[in-house]
């Protein structure tokens, strides 16, 4: 991809739009910045590195009709329908994401993964398997790491695990990974995507280019990703963990094992994998399928899942104070998430919740709680919206509180030896925090602080 002279404006200043901009002028591009946030907002990191390199800025205001562009590069983070966005279809030659800047700039191999839950994990334990391998390898995508950054220092053996959302999907055109996956597909992001079937078409983007020599992994214990198959060009490889494919991998008689055309191979014993749950028992099976297919030899697979302790957000394991176990679970990030998160841990919980209001419906969550959850607490935008459902599934073992320290307080109050306290909100943390990372940390600061007491 040529970009000397080229001109580009790039949407969005957050992580991914900084590197972005950072490499478009590394290539020699003449870029210009949009945020819609005013300039007095936009951070001093952002407005230096702008006036070091003479860069033009549009801070909360559209650039006129008249200023035309040969590439609009746009933040996962700004809606097709958004202003910003109408205006780079009508104004630039082409509008495109990071990821698909990134994949036209980078030589190597994707292994791309996407699913409303299990990303992360699976893509953490994809990247530790690589590295096992001896393989050049990145761990990029929505896991935090900018794809834009690891692509330019990238070769012809270079691999990528990369952590894929349906925003970033949204913007490809000619992405093609060498295996492609899908967890699962549960309702999410809904604001956004207004339907199921919008949702899931953006996940299946994740394989539209791929052909019969790529490989696509696909749960096949959910329904959503299991009807997805039937449109993938690619060779399909299904997990399950409740059946037992003539190709693919599943469980059977508590080893992990895969059927790859030639005869059945084990990977490992389920009892060698070290994350609590049935949700991490399908994700080894994905990250096993994933590099099975990638061409990893089984060996370095075991030893990858062996040793591998999760990742931070996700039912991180934070301290015991009392005969209480306090777990941080803030990148349930949705209703499904903090649900499995819930399953994981059985009983005795006292659930922290809520937040940003991503249009999901509460009721069927607190109704599959099972006598698990002894009480929770409620904070957020979604706070009187969870109490509605919580009474209409006749669940009234909830408080609203004003905020996280405030329930790590009252959750520590009533707490008895044997209790488990769960941070998972089954919301975003827009609103009140930058990320789930932030109110992650904020979590963790706030029960290590209880250690005095």
């Amino acid at each position: 991809m040529e970009l000397r002279d080229k001109t580009v404006l790039v949407a969005g200043m957050g992580k991914s739009g900084m590197a972005a901009a950072k490499a478009l002028l590394k290539k020699g591009a003449v870029i210009a910045l949009y945020d819609k946030k005013d300039e007095d907002s936009v951070s001093e990191e952002i407005k230096a590195f702008a006036e070091e390199n003479n860069i033009s800025c549009f801070w909360n205001a559209i650039p006129e009709e008249d200023n035309k562009y040969d590439y609009m590069v746009i933040s996962p983070g700004i809606p097709m329908d958004e202003e910003i966005a109408v205006f780079g279809k009508k104004n630039c030659g082409e509008l495109l994401g990071e990821l698909e800047l990134a994949y036209r700039l980078s030589k190597g191999n994707y292994l791309a993964i996407t699913g409303t839950n299990g990303k992360t994990t699976t893509t953490s334990l994809v990247g530790e398997i690589l590295k096992l391998s001896g393989r050049k390898s990145f761990v990029v995508g929505n896991i935090g790491n900018p794809v834009i950054d690891a692509a330019l220092v990238s070769d012809d053996d270079t691999w990528f695990s990369a952590e894929l959302s349906s925003f970033q999907l949204e913007t490809v055109s000619e992405f093609k990974p060498v295996v492609s996956a899908i967890l699962n597909i549960t309702p999410d992001h809904l604001n956004r995507h207004k339907t199921m079937e919008a949702y899931a078409a953006a996940k299946a983007r994740i394989f539209e280019n791929q052909t019969a020599e790529d490989y696509f992994v696909v749960n096949m214990d959910c329904e959503e990703s299991r009807i997805l198959a039937d449109k993938c060009p690619a060779v399909t490889v299904p997990f399950s963990r409740l059946e037992e494919p003539e190709f693919g991998c599943f469980v059977k008689n508590g080893r992990i094992l895969i059927r790859d055309g030639k005869g059945e191979v084990e990977i490992c014993e389920c009892s060698d994998i070290g994350i609590p749950g049935d949700h991490n028992v399908e994700n080894v099976l994905a990250a096993a399928a994933i590099c099975y297919f990638g061409g990893i030899a089984p060996d370095i697979i075991k030893k990858g899942i062996c040793e591998f302790e999760g990742v931070e957000h996700r039912i991180e394991f934070v301290k015991e104070i009392n005969g209480v176990k306090y777990y941080n679970d803030s990148k349930g990030t949705n209703t499904d998430a903090s649900g499995k998160a819930i399953d994981a841990l059985k009983k005795g919980i006292i659930l922290l919740a809520g937040g940003y209001d991503k249009k999901e419906d509460f009721y069927p969550f607190v109704k599959s709680f099972g006598g698990r959850v002894k009480h929770m607490y409620l904070i957020g935008v979604t706070a009187p919206i969870i109490a509605e459902a919580c009474e209409k599934a006749g669940f009234h073992d909830y408080t609203i509180m004003k905020d996280l320290p405030q329930c790590v307080e009252s959750a520590f109050e009533i707490a008895e030896p044997g209790d488990t306290v769960l941070l998972s909100p089954a919301c975003a943390s827009w609103g009140m925090y930058n990320n789930y990372e932030e109110r992650g940390r904020h979590f963790k600061d706030c029960v290590r602080a209880l250690g005095g007491k």
